[in-house]
């Protein structure tokens, strides 16, 4: 078991590009329903990371944000250290479309994962099964994969977790009519509260981004499906990372969770200077630095 407290940035020794490679989109069908899935492939891969995004913004505007002479993609950072990265949107996010019923739920988004680490893993081509990294509401999406799916995943990455393990969610009455409801610029901003986190002009090419791919606000129901989140079903390595000043993942949660993980192989590292976005503001090289470590360690150990 493990705790570290980092307060550190880590300086890119790669020079500055003036844009990057595109991802790949892939489309894959689960159960008939189109769900994409974008890559970004390292060569040779060392391994690969699926990530999961949180309940507004889909995959590309929180893993893959291209800002004119800075860096902020995770996607690009992961593979500069030699990871594939691959991205999904969840029904109704991006390039996936709703389904029929025009709703997410916590268990269908699960089971999305899932596949999308089934398929990861046999077409990837790198090393062993992929980790799962999931942020904020796809935090809690990734833990409900893990604890049904361990043999799908080699390690788990959490980041922004909101949901402690003894709150519960009470049942509501369905509502059979998705809202729909627009997104908006604010909402888009509202993540950056850390002042000097991040550019100004990261800040407005994130908000023109994630409102480009997410127009619309995507409709969840059967909340209550959260309360089957549960640290003790977690067998896999895990790594819980939290912003410092993350008002939406403060320390008791992170501590009751981390506290009952029944895997021993268990790290907690706390980003001095993060909030809820640090994967993609100024404490990016920092963030990277410690899921690499982690990744690293465990797959030394797997092959011993």
């Amino acid at each position: 078991m493990k705790v570290t407290i980092l307060g550190f940035l880590v300086v890119w020794a790669l020079p500055l590009a003036s844009s990057q490679t595109p991802p790949v989109q892939h489309m894959l069908l689960v159960e008939g329903q189109p769900l994409a899935v974008w890559e970004k492939r390292a060569a040779p891969p060392r391994g690969s990371v699926l990530l999961v995004h949180g309940r507004t913004w889909s995959a590309l505007p929180a893993f893959d944000l291209q800002v004119s002479g800075e860096r902020h993609s995770l996607m690009d950072a992961l593979v500069a250290r030699g990871y594939s990265a691959y991205a999904l949107d969840l029904r109704g996010y991006g390039s996936s479309p709703r389904d029929s019923s025009g709703w997410d739920t916590p268990d269908r988004s699960a089971e999305d994962v899932a596949a999308a680490l089934a398929w990861v893993a046999v077409s990837s081509g790198a090393p062993g099964k992929p980790a799962l990294l999931g942020w904020s509401n796809g935090a809690t999406v990734a833990i409900l994969c893990a604890q049904r799916h361990p043999e799908e995943v080699s390690a788990l990455i959490l980041t922004g977790l909101w949901k402690h393990p003894d709150s519960v969610i009470v049942s509501v009455p369905d509502v059979g009519t998705p809202r729909r409801e627009q997104n908006t610029a604010a909402a888009a901003a509202s993540d950056f509260i850390t002042p000097g986190a991040m550019s100004e002009k990261a800040i407005v090419a994130f908000v023109a981004a994630a409102l480009a791919a997410d127009p619309i606000r995507t409709d969840w129901r059967h909340l209550e499906q959260w309360n089957a989140v549960d640290p003790a079903k977690i067998v896999i390595p895990t790594l819980l990372i939290q912003g410092a000043s993350d008002p939406f993942a403060p320390t008791a949660t992170q501590a009751a969770f981390f506290s009952r993980l029944k895997t021993a192989d268990r790290e907690w590292a706390v980003l001095a200077g993060a909030d809820h976005a640090s994967l993609i503001e100024n404490t990016q090289p920092a963030f990277v630095a410690t899921v690499v470590a982690f990744l690293e360690r465990v797959a030394s150990q797997s092959i011993r």
